[in-house]
This record gives C-alpha cells, sequence and structure tokens, in this order.
C-alpha cells in the first residue's frame, strides 16, 4: 500500500523530501551534529576521544549533542517541507505515551537482563551506588539520563519520524520499515571492530527496530518509542554497568554491577558488543515483533492512513 500517512494528513503546501536523498540527509545531519559537539564543546574543554571511556561528563556532552542534529532535522522539515513537528509523531498524549514508554523499555531489557542471568551468563562485579551511597554518585546517574533522553529521540526522530513515513509516503508501509530498519542497523556498524558479535548484533539491530517500527505504527506517535530506546540504553549501561552497542558507561551502577561470568559463551552474554548482540536479546525482541503484528499494528497504521488521505485536501509532493 504506497501513499501512507503515519502520524498525520499531509496538508496542502506540504513538501516531501526527495527518497534518494533521505539517507545522505540523515548522514549529513548525524556528522554535523557530532561536529558542532565536538569543536564547540569537548575541544575547548579539554576532552579528548580516550576520555570518552573513562569519565562520564564527556559522554555526557556527547549525548546532549545528539539534540544539534535534532534541531538540523526540525529545521529542515520546517523550512523546506514546510511541516511541524507533529507530522514527524511529536503530536498529542504526550506524557501517558512517554511514560507507557519507559516502563515498556525497562520490560524488555529486564526480561533480557533476566534470560542471561538465568542461563549462567552473568556473575555480580558489585553494587554500585549502593556499595557507599553518596548523593553526588546521584548526579551523573540523573545527568546522563536526560542525555540518553535526548539521544533516544534523536534516533528515532531520524528512523521512525521522519524517514520511515517518508518512505512509506511514497513507497508503502513494508519498504519504510525494511528501509530504516537496515540503515539504523548500519549506522552502528562501526561501534566495535568486525566479530562475530557485531555480525549478530546488526541481525538485533534490525530485529529491534522493525519491532519499535510497528510500535510506532501502532501507537500513531513517536513519543512512546522514544521513550523506550532511552529507558533500554540508559538502563543498560547506566543501571547494570553493561556496554551499550559495544560502549561502557563509566561510573557507578544504579541497581547492581553485573559482568559476564569467566567461560559464558559470547552469544549468550553478547561479548564485547553487549547484550544488544546476545541471542536472548533475539528472543525478547522476535516476541516484540510477533506481539505488535499480531495485535494488528500494519492493519491499524492502513486504516489510520486512509483516514488521513480522505480528510486531507490535495497535497503538494
Amino acid at each position: 500500500m504506497k501513499n501512507v500517512e503515519l502520524f498525520g494528513p499531509r496538508e496542502a503546501g506540504h513538501r516531501r523530501t526527495w527518497t534518494a536523498a533521505a539517507i545522505p540527509l540523515i548522514i549529513v545531519f548525524f556528522i554535523l551534529g557530532q561536529l558542532v559537539t565536538v569543536f564547540a564543546a569537548l575541544k575547548p574543554m579539554g576532552f579528548h576521544k580516550a576520555d570518552l571511556t573513562t569519565q562520564w561528563l564527556p559522554i555526557l556532552i556527547q549525548l546532549l549533542g545528539f539534540g544539534v542534529t535534532s534541531a538540523f532535522l526540525l529545521a529542515w522539515v520546517r523550512l523546506f517541507e514546510r511541516r511541524p513537528p507533529s507530522a514527524l509523531g511529536l503530536n498529542g498524549q504526550v506524557l501517558r505515551r512517554y511514560l507507557r514508554g519507559l516502563a515498556v523499555g525497562v520490560g524488555f531489557l529486564c526480561s533480557v537482563i533476566g534470560l542471561i542471568w538465568l542461563s549462567g551468563g552473568y556473575r555480580v562485579e558489585g553494587h554500585g551506588v549502593w556499595t557507599a551511597p553518596s548523593p553526588l554518585l546521584f548526579l551523573p546517574i540523573l545527568a546522563l539520563l536526560g542525555g540518553f533522553m535526548i539521544q533516544g529521540a534523536t534516533e528515532e526522530l531520524l528512523m521512525r519520524g521522519w524517514l520511515m513515513q517518508l518512505v512509506a509516503s511514497r513507497h508503502g508501509l513494508i519498504a519504510g520499515i525494511v528501509v530504516n530498519a537496515v540503515l539504523f542497523a548500519l549506522m552502528h556498524g562501526g561501534n566495535i571492530s568486525p566479530s562475530k558479535e557485531l555480525a549478530f548484533a546488526m541481525v538485533n539491530l534490525v530485529l529491534f527496530a522493525v519491532m519499535i517500527s510497528l510500535y510506532a505504527i501502532k501507537e500513531g506517535s513517536l513519543w512512546g518509542v522514544c521513550a523506550w530506546h532511552s529507558a533500554w540504553n540508559w538502563l543498560l549501561g547506566v543501571g547494570f554497568g553493561l556496554d551499550v552497542s559495544g560502549e561502557r558507561i563509566p561510573v557507578q551502577s544504579l541497581v547492581i554491577d553485573l559482568a559476564p561470568k569467566a567461560g559464558a559463551p559470547w552469544w549468550l552474554t553478547g561479548g564485547a558488543f553487549g547484550p544488544e548482540a546476545s541471542v536472548a536479546t533475539t528472543a525478547v525482541l522476535l516476541a516484540g515483533v510477533v506481539y505488535f503484528a499480531a495485535s494488528g499494528a500494519l492493519k491499524t497504521a492502513r486504516a489510520r492512513s486512509a483516514a488521513y488521505v480522505s480528510a486531507a485536501p490535495e497535497a503538494t509532493t
């Protein structure tokens, strides 16, 4: 089904970015956001690349820098496409959808951690902030929550908010899901050196993107998936002290410090990439895909789109 509008009707005067230009623009927006962050904040403050593995403050600044990428995207949508942020799924029922997305994201991650633990993949390495609690220990934890809220929302705006609905509006819903899922996985392909863990992680990242796309499609909004994405990353790295897509967050954990057991297979723990390259994650994400598909996400999107198209005036392409 072509001409699918996911988050609202396309009004007269709205433009659509050319499909062939969308992916290069995403890469440009992302690179520009990172360059602004490095040269306007990290370098003037004296931080170097090595500090990202030893200090939490440069990691926070890098996460906040994703907001620059969001600003470039929103400016493009407003100035070139002549559309408001609600066209990307930033629409109504913000608090309810966001809180529900946080809860669902926490539930999914805890399911993955629980499966790996019950399968003998983890050992307790420490008790994090609870070893010697202090108010100052919670400062980086809360600050990084804000950073991950911006980072998660930015990736969702780029992939599910903009790219998926743009491709769906021209080439159909399935094409929109597939294109954004593949690009999302490829953009994480340089996080660690080529390995079995990376290959398995790429499969899981495609699964994640498909599942989160179905979530956004069913809800007709981006707020829930923004929260889901942020909750997953933050709790994984800050809550349990595990690698987030191959990167370690150097803070004391909020829940408990976990580490792979000696001799545990990489396909269970995810190895150098972290739990996102684990077979436990595969099982949980597959269950999510089946649930959203069975709940009629695609049928709901088609019915909602038909209502948008019939109600909208003739639009400019």
